[in-house]
């Protein structure tokens, strides 16, 4: 059986892994506003070469939020997946997961992640592999396809076949990536089909949200990816919609805070000044998302090199009016991702890495 969730009863709610993002600080940082029921970490990869690595066994081994860490592994290689697997067991995790949906082109190129959703007979192998070699819980994350839909029902045969504990459904295809409406029609008939509990993926952007994709999906519950990097208070506040209850307000000055925490929480000894700028000017692209309906804090914050200017645009933008209101949801054409959210040819991978300033 899945671990119980926090609230008996309610809705599951699951923080989505996220290279470069869902590692131990981050997992932390979201704990203390709320933590989600199920974490799932960044994921392994997978190869001849591959040991699990240190920085992500972290996000397991020193996990003091309280809730399940799910390890996922990414590869196709049967052997060596279940060498891995036999490693991450030794680890406490809550379960094992599979991704099948990761979309960018230099992932699913190797045929790994999304790129597997084109091959129903491999991922029967591999599934009948890891089924074997996980005494416990098998979790999988998946989109509706690659190019389109029409393996999509194979694979939730593959599903049941395998005894699968959890699925993961994001709603859009491989090639889609993050421009596409999400078909959460597609989730519904996931959940529909398959026996076990379905979690619906994909553009979840607030509390609300989540209710409604509940309510068109008939899903477990749901899991939430970019939208906790702007909002890492809406896994508590989905279980306030849950409950029947109206979210509390987030205000300007208690996003000034969690920038504050997250900055901290994800220092690291050595590295330089402008680097861990960077990296937190690729976080904020999100929580932007929910500051200005003109844009003028991504703007300026974007445009900052040091820890000083930083904090210089965020006290302007936050403090000086703390008390208004945080948007719940993102403010129409502010967008996070350019690169990965407008259309424009050739789609590009959408890690935290690859998202300039």
């Amino acid at each position: 059986m899945l671990p119980p969730g926090l609230v008996p009863g309610a809705p599951l709610t699951a923080l989505a892994p996220m290279q470069d993002v869902t590692d131990l600080a981050f997992m932390r940082v979201i704990a203390h506003y709320g933590a989600p029921d199920f974490y799932f970490t960044e994921f392994f990869r997978v190869h001849a070469q591959s040991r699990p690595e240190v920085h992500i066994l972290r996000s397991i081994e020193e996990n003091t939020t309280g809730r399940p860490v799910f390890a996922q592994l990414i590869g196709e290689d049967l052997g060596h997946l279940a060498r891995t697997v036999r490693l991450l067991l030794r680890h406490p995790v809550a379960g094992i997961d599979l991704n099948l949906g990761c979309p960018a082109p230099k992932v699913y190129r190797k045929n790994v992640g999304g790129g597997l959703l084109r091959e129903p007979a491999r991922i029967d192998e591999i599934l009948a592999t890891l089924r074997a070699e996980v005494p416990g819980l098998l979790t999988v994350k998946m989109r509706v396809g690659f190019e389109d839909t029409s393996n999509f029902d194979r694979i939730l045969d593959l599903i049941d076949k395998h005894d699968v504990d959890l699925l993961t459904v994001h709603g859009r295809t491989v090639r889609e990536m993050y421009h596409a409406e999400v078909r959460y029609e597609r989730i519904a008939h996931a959940t529909a089909r398959v026996r076990c509990p379905v979690l619906a993926n994909g553009n979840i952007t607030s509390a609300a949200r989540a209710a409604a994709v509940l309510a068109t999906t008939g899903g477990a519950g749901v899991m939430i990816g970019r939208h906790a990097i702007r909002n890492p208070w809406i896994f508590h506040q989905c279980r306030e919609v849950f409950a029947g209850r109206a979210p509390g307000v987030i205000t300007l000055g208690q996003v000034r805070e969690y920038i504050e925490r997250l900055f901290r929480a994800t220092q690291v000894d050595g590295l330089a000044e402008r680097l861990h700028v960077n990296k937190m000017k690729k976080y904020l692209n999100f929580v932007g998302q929910g500051v200005d309906p003109q844009g003028a804090f991504l703007h300026a914050m974007r445009r900052t090199e040091t820890e000083r200017e930083l904090f210089a645009v965020c006290d302007r933008h936050l403090l000086n009016e703390a008390h208004l209101p945080f948007s719940p949801e993102p403010y129409a054409g502010v967008i996070a991702r350019p690169n990965c959210e407008v259309p424009r040819g050739e789609p590009a991978p959408c890690s935290l890495t690859a998202i300039t300033a």
